[in-house]
């Protein structure tokens, strides 16, 4: 859901496009989180929250009142202690989407980044054994911009 969320702010070929504007309710509801008014604009602000702070514009404070009002609570099964999640009514979306963001960050240091095309807003989660990856993919992105730096440099030397 995480990386589904950051890069629902795509550039076309018409221009940047917000798929939670056009679709919020709907989304919601494919990505099987609580469809209400509440729950989207709360999910709108905190998704321009982690794209800001992925992208280092922001520090992490940014996504407190995301994850303000969240406990968790334990309990025993026959499997041994479980682990619940109370969730603020309205920001359960929002609170879900700045945990998994949290979990990546400890889990995987540094392998959630934007893409380093300047031109593109999606995100990708950087599975190489190197954490070399750059491109949010390579048959468009990373094509297209080493197209640009190998004409820049054939027009550099005339």
């Amino acid at each position: 859901m995480l990386l589904d969320l950051l890069n629902t702010t795509p550039v076309l070929d018409d221009g940047q496009h917000d798929v939670l504007a056009e679709e919020g309710l709907s989304w919601l509801t494919a990505h099987d989180q609580p469809a209400s008014d509440d729950e989207l604009r709360a999910l709108i602000a905190a998704r321009d929250a982690l794209q800001a702070v992925v992208r280092g514009e922001e520090g992490p404070a940014a996504l407190g009142p995301f994850v303000e009002g969240v406990r968790q609570r334990a309990g025993v099964d026959a499997t041994g202690v479980t682990w619940e999640l109370d969730l603020p009514e309205g920001r359960t979306a929002a609170a879900r989407a700045v945990l998994a963001w949290d979990g990546l960050r400890l889990s995987s240091p540094g392998r959630l980044r934007p893409c380093a095309n300047p031109e593109c807003r999606l995100f990708l989660i950087d599975h190489s054994k190197p954490n070399s990856a750059r491109w949010c993919s390579m048959a468009v992105c990373g094509n297209r911009m080493k197209a640009r730096r190998h004409y820049q440099r054939t027009r550099g030397d005339r």
